[in-house]
């Protein structure tokens, strides 16, 4: 299941531009492989992010990545036309969506309230949270336990 449409991509940017991106042959239609294949790329590249953190694909896809993947299928699309420059715009979506993705990646961003819930697989789970610690060092040792300063 891809994260986004031909739709979504004819939301984003005007049907005429399209056409320039994707057709070869110059039928003066959209080229639905060209555009899959865009799309495709997006996605893998959204998973290669993602994949660390949730199970691949996404099902259901959050808002968050079908958005990215438009902008990045986008990117994609102009990057095949080696003649035309990237716009300045698009180019900062990309970048944007990349630097996203290394947050969520590092864990340091979530995908929001609509991402799937990771897997519970029943295996203990560590925490690091300091009221979870059971030993600590450093500190003088009041003959509780929990302590390893007489160790």
């Amino acid at each position: 299941m891809s994260y986004c449409t031909l739709e979504d991509l004819k939301s984003a940017i005007p049907e005429d531009e399209l056409v320039q991106l994707t057709d070869d042959v110059n039928t003066g239609d959209i080229d639905t492989y060209v555009v899959s294949r865009a799309i495709a790329d997006a996605d893998a590249e959204i998973d290669s992010y993602c994949g660390s953190r949730y199970t691949m694909p996404f099902s259901p896809v959050p808002v968050i990545i079908r958005k990215l993947s438009v902008d990045m299928a986008v990117y994609n699309l102009f990057t095949r036309r080696s003649v035309l420059k990237i716009p300045e715009d698009r180019q900062k979506r990309y970048d944007n969506a990349i630097r996203f993705l290394k947050d969520v990646a590092r864990e340091l961003i979530s995908l929001g309230a609509d991402a799937p819930a990771e897997p519970a697989d029943g295996s203990p789970q560590a925490t690091r949270t300091k009221d979870d610690r059971i030993f600590t060092l450093g500190k003088k040792s009041d003959g509780s336990a929990g302590t390893l300063d007489n160790y």
